[in-house]
């Protein structure tokens, strides 16, 4: 899955998501394993949205050093979100993972032709969702906003077809 990333800029954190990560397994008392600390490096190694199947196709395959099972990515990606490392969504039927943990509150430009999601952050839209919820005194945790529609690469190339079928 494409992502452009825009003027989306990390925000600074106090611990890196391997930290964090092993603070969240600590406190359920749960074991800081080879694979989950190796899932940690990989999904943290790049900013891109992904879904499980495409990590997985990432990863080693089974017999390699670093092999980590279907169910054990699975098991891990829902750590990752409680650990509030990632947030999921779903989109086009699936499950699709992002950073959470050291980036901003942010929206995304959806391709349904390419499936090209792009992040942008709106002060304006921040505000119009503030006023929206103290009109109705609600107070807000979080927002996810993903408007679905054709890119402008989409659209050109759609526009070619279309002038070659008048000839």
């Amino acid at each position: 899955m494409d992502v452009a990333e825009g003027s989306l800029e990390r925000v600074p954190v106090a611990l890196s998501p391997e930290k964090r990560f092993e603070e969240y397994l600590q406190s359920r008392s749960l074991r800081q394993t080879g694979q989950r600390r190796f899932l940690v490096e990989q999904v943290f190694s790049t900013h891109e949205h992904f879904d499980a199947d495409s990590l997985i196709d990432q990863l080693p395959r089974k017999g390699e050093p670093n092999y980590v099972s279907r169910p054990t990515v699975y098991r891990t990606l829902k750590e990752f979100v409680d650990a509030g490392l990632l947030r999921s969504f779903q989109l086009d039927g699936r499950t699709v993972y992002e950073h959470d943990y050291g980036y901003p509150q942010h929206d995304h430009l959806y391709c349904t032709k390419c499936r090209k999601l792009t992040e942008f952050r709106s002060e304006e839209l921040l505000r119009l969702r503030d006023e929206v919820a103290a009109e109705h005194n609600f107070r807000v945790a979080s927002h996810r906003l993903i408007i679905q529609g054709v890119c402008q690469a989409c659209s050109r190339k759609r526009r070619k077809k279309r002038k070659q079928d008048l000839i």
